[in-house]
């Protein structure tokens, strides 16, 4: 791969899937899927065709990963949010790399409107949900279409375990 910057963001895509799936027991501890044909296994999307489907497929996430040094994060949640409707899956989210940082450090950016859905198909009041992933607030000015909330990566893995625990029907597609 010439480019370095495709380089870095594929790197750091491989390490929010790796340890996603590592959080979630996915794999054994050589790293190779329990099961290999489990919706629930966290990949790297294949890009086809027009229509981003976004970096990560973790159900029901799609996570749209950054390793750049500038933020844009309103723009990455629109981004994240049309790839999530391309893919079918119900939430979008972005993944921000914090530079010389461990993975599980890694920023996750979530709009205020998929954050209540997610908080609401949980069934959590928004202090509650708030505490326990560690969100908080980013309220940019008046447009409340810029506000956004952010938590770790560690704490989406606890995340994503609950929602798969406590919401029926939550799988991915299963790999053919």
């Amino acid at each position: 791969m010439a480019n370095p910057n495709k380089r870095r963001g594929t790197a750091w895509e491989s390490a929010i899937r790796d340890y996603l799936n590592w959080y979630l027991g996915l794999v054994d501890e050589t790293g190779v899927f329990r099961n290999p044909l489990s919706g629930e296994n966290i990949r790297r999307a294949a890009q086809e065709g027009a229509k981003d489907v976004g970096d990560i497929h973790a159900a029901p996430f799609i996570i749209e990963a950054k390793d750049v040094k500038s933020c844009a994060v309103p723009t990455w949640l629109r981004q994240a949010d049309a790839e999530a409707k391309h893919a079918g899956f119900p939430y979008g989210v972005v993944v921000h790399k914090v530079r010389r940082s461990a993975v599980w450090n890694g920023r996750v950016h979530m709009s205020v409107r998929t954050w209540t859905r997610v908080r609401l198909a949980l069934g959590m009041p928004a202090v509650e949900f708030a505490a326990a992933y560690g969100w908080t607030a980013s309220l940019r000015g008046l447009d409340s279409s810029r506000w956004y909330m952010t938590t770790t990566v560690w704490d989406l893995g606890r995340l994503l375990a609950d929602y798969r625990r406590t919401v029926a029907g939550v799988s991915g597609h299963a790999a053919v």
